[in-house]
């Protein structure tokens, strides 16, 4: 029998099983303790990204994130908000930020990270089975003592031959190589070194110079007992090779210069690669006048060095600098503009002029570069005037380095990435077992 009101009744109660999906739909979307983890894609560099959220006891959520290809240090969360469905996140360490969308199902986030420029990244909500080990690498760890109260973290791949010592960039522990060390441990035995101030390693005060990194490095050499070790490093490791290599070069078999033969580890007054010239003349500018301001007596000397010098030097570097910045793109120009924590601060402040290298010598480079998503969303006329302007001052220091130093094997990458040793890992592994193959 019909009723009276029957299909509103249905309809009332069809609206109500749809509110009650939807509020169910919502509660889940919000409820993202737990651990989540995806791939950051930036041309032939990919970094595996894991991100812990858990329910702080008032209220509100924390979260740590990991870049475990890079390293094993955790980096804080400094905000973390969730409106309904959509995620935000900052992190002051890195001046990155996130912002994504939780699905519906709760167990997956698609958003966008961005640090300089926006990368896709898609995180998902991960089980025993899925998870990613923290440190996924097979070495051991062990922490030696390099200077009064500093402990260095040393990681062992293990391995059969000559003994291969990697170095790290700005910024990297030495778990940056997890994935490169171990497809040399056929060849050699494979350490890695996390320098002062970074990763699990002593953070002092002081001593970043230069050579004082250098000697970091010579005494865990002597520690592990390493008869003349080949010694590679990425990016401003390279000072440390050539603090080693000008100073000591019988304490080393050879050195291999991994994007790292750049102005802190070999200097050319007449070439400017970015920043980098005018920050090694800033450091010696600024010794200079501190020598100045403590001299009370007869400074004569000191004064003409600088009037002669170092202050045109550098002001010829302020007015490339400031050419560079008319024309730099913005997203690039505000990755350089980042504040620097006081480690990497004292690493530049403590950079040093190296013009002499003696052991045998592979240098890699990346040139023309590959800036990829440094440059941001920049007009294409923007971006290819800027590569053109930057590939040629590179190509202006290989030069050099290739004329200061002739007996080096020096090897030219087209569009490769800065981790040369990531974007272009077959082709680094043949080079350094063709020069490692020939030293005696």
């Amino acid at each position: 029998m019909h009723r009276e009101g029957e299909p509103q009744m249905r309809i009332k109660t069809l609206w109500l099983c749809a509110l009650a999906t939807l509020l169910g739909t919502t509660l889940r979307a919000q409820d993202i303790a737990g651990d989540w983890q995806g791939t950051l894609k930036d041309g032939a560099q990919e970094l595996r990204i894991v991100l812990q959220i858990a329910k702080r006891d008032n209220g509100g959520w924390k979260a740590t994130m990991y870049s475990i290809d890079q390293t094993s240090d955790a980096m804080p969360i400094n905000s973390i908000a969730l409106e309904g469905a959509d995620l935000k996140l900052t992190v002051d360490a890195v001046q990155g930020t996130y912002a994504g969308k939780v699905s519906t199902d709760g167990n997956s986030i698609a958003g966008t990270w961005t640090q300089s420029a926006p990368l896709p990244l898609t995180l998902r909500r991960t089980t025993k089975e899925t998870a990613w080990p923290l440190d996924p690498a097979a070495h051991t760890v062990q922490f030696i003592t390099v200077d009064n109260d500093v402990k260095l973290e040393v990681l062992d791949w293990g391995g059969s031959g000559r003994p291969l010592v990697l170095l790290t960039g700005l910024g990297n522990d030495a778990h940056v190589y997890d994935k490169f060390a171990p497809k040399l441990i056929a060849s050699y035995h494979v350490y890695g070194i996390t320098r002062r101030g970074f990763g699990a390693s002593s953070a002092p005060a002081t001593g970043y110079s230069a050579d004082r990194l250098g000697d970091d490095v010579l005494n865990v050499i002597d520690a592990l007992k390493l008869t003349r070790p080949i010694l590679a490093g990425h990016s401003i490791g390279g000072e440390e090779l050539s603090s080693i290599g000008s100073r000591h070069p019988e304490k080393v078999a050879g050195l291999v210069y991994l994007e790292a033969a750049y102005p802190y580890a070999w200097y050319d007054p007449t070439v400017h690669v970015i920043d980098l010239t005018m920050r090694i003349d800033l450091a010696e500018l600024q010794a200079k006048l501190g020598q100045l301001s403590q001299v009370r007596a007869d400074t004569s000397t000191l004064m003409r060095e600088l009037i002669s010098t170092a202050l045109p030097r550098f002001e010829a570097d302020l007015r490339e600098w400031q050419k560079d910045l008319e024309t730099m793109p913005p997203a690039f120009a505000a990755l350089l503009s980042s504040p620097l924590p006081p480690a990497q601060l004292a690493i530049w402040a403590g950079g040093q002029k190296y013009t002499k290298i003696s052991p045998p010598i592979l240098a890699i480079f990346a040139v023309p570069p590959d800036f990829g998503a440094l440059l941001g969303d920049s007009p294409r006329a923007v971006r290819a005037a800027f590569e053109a302007k930057e590939g040629a001052n590179v190509e202006a220091q290989v030069k050099s380095f290739e004329t200061g130093n002739p007996a080096a094997r020096v090897v030219r990458l087209p569009h490769a990435d800065h981790y040369v040793f990531q974007s272009n890992e077959d082709d680094v592994i043949r080079e350094m077992k063709t020069f490692i193959g020939n030293l005696p």
